[in-house]
């Protein structure tokens, strides 16, 4: 009796290890292509006041392992580095330096980005939630 209990134990924990296993893969999946920011927390100007001309954006090619987007004026690159739903920016991004009249927005933008360490997809895979810590910091649209 005793090793028909242990085999169903193992039986059922290999199960819920797969699952969870496929479930962290799908939702990196889920990340592939472009978001647009609509939120992001933080400073005490609105959010159009901030990117009055074109609001930030990020893409993640999988294929490639690369991020890559925009901060509302320059444009800007670096290595993916995700495990699970766990996400980093701290290793430091290459920007193309262009002449931007509204740099106060991108510099939030980017300062707040490598304050990120973790992320959420919605169950739509519709908004993508950037947090720091338990504190959803940043928010996205799929476009």
């Amino acid at each position: 009796m005793k090793k028909v209990i242990v085999s169903l134990t193992i039986s059922c924990l290999a199960f819920i290890s797969c699952n969870s296993v496929q479930t962290a893969t799908n939702k990196t999946a889920s990340l592939e292509g472009t978001w647009e920011l609509n939120y992001i927390t933080g400073p005490r100007i609105a959010f159009a006041g901030l990117y009055p001309n074109k609001k930030p954006t990020i893409t993640f090619d999988l294929k490639e392992n690369n991020v890559s987007g925009s901060g509302s004026c320059n444009r800007y690159s670096g290595k993916l580095n995700v495990v699970g739903n766990k996400i980093s920016f701290k290793e430091g991004m290459a920007m193309t330096k262009m002449m931007c009249t509204d740099i106060q927005g991108e510099n939030v933008y980017m300062s707040t980005l490598e304050k990120i360490d973790s992320y959420a997809i919605s169950e739509d895979g519709k908004t993508l939630n950037f947090i720091m810590g338990d504190i959803a910091m940043m928010r996205f649209e799929k476009k």
